[in-house]
């Protein structure tokens, strides 16, 4: 196996060269390029040019891998003001929802009202949200976890533009 690690390693070598020297060639490329905010999106942008850098060292063949939708930061985003959500998982009373914002907010005067729990982790961008009784307006960065009681009213006031918000919701009664 490590002649063939070794072959593919000096292939993406040379894919990475050709790129770059693509950039003399085309300099919008260059700050498409630069635009870019971790691996996933550089290798997608490669690819696009007609680059394939995204094998590692001693990964298996592209045939063995998980399904492209498995990284759950690389799902594309809805069209700005919008949101989607995605059903990952679920059991009998629970379910786990990917959901992806790009400037999003709720419509004026419309508050979520659930029979659910509701837990929140932000894996990309940022968010406001308004709770009701009391009145909070709650702003969360990556990393930030929030819970919702069933029938907590709450709303989402502003989500990130491009690249956007990425959220992971858990339900569960």
């Amino acid at each position: 196996m490590a002649e063939q690690d070794l072959h593919r390693f000096l292939d993406k070598v040379q894919q990475l060269q050709q790129m770059v020297d693509s950039l003399e060639e085309h300099p919008g490329r260059r700050e498409l390029l630069a635009g870019c905010g971790d691996h996933n999106q550089v290798v997608q942008l490669a690819r696009s040019w007609g680059f394939e850098i995204g094998r590692r060292w001693g990964e298996p063949d592209p045939i063995e891998q998980f399904p492209s939708d498995a990284n759950l930061l690389a799902r594309a985003l809805p069209p700005e003001g919008q949101e989607q959500q995605h059903l990952l998982q679920a059991g009998s009373n629970w379910r786990l929802e990917l959901i992806l914002s790009c400037s999003a907010s709720s419509p004026q005067g419309f508050w979520y009202d659930q029979a659910d729990h509701e837990w929140i982790v932000l894996l990309r961008g940022s968010a406001s949200l308004r709770l009701k009784d009391p009145d909070v307006l709650v702003d969360l960065s990556v990393g930030d976890q929030l819970h919702f009681l069933p029938h907590r009213l709450h709303r989402v006031e502003r989500t990130d533009p491009h690249p956007g918000t990425i959220w992971l919701a858990l339900f569960w009664n």
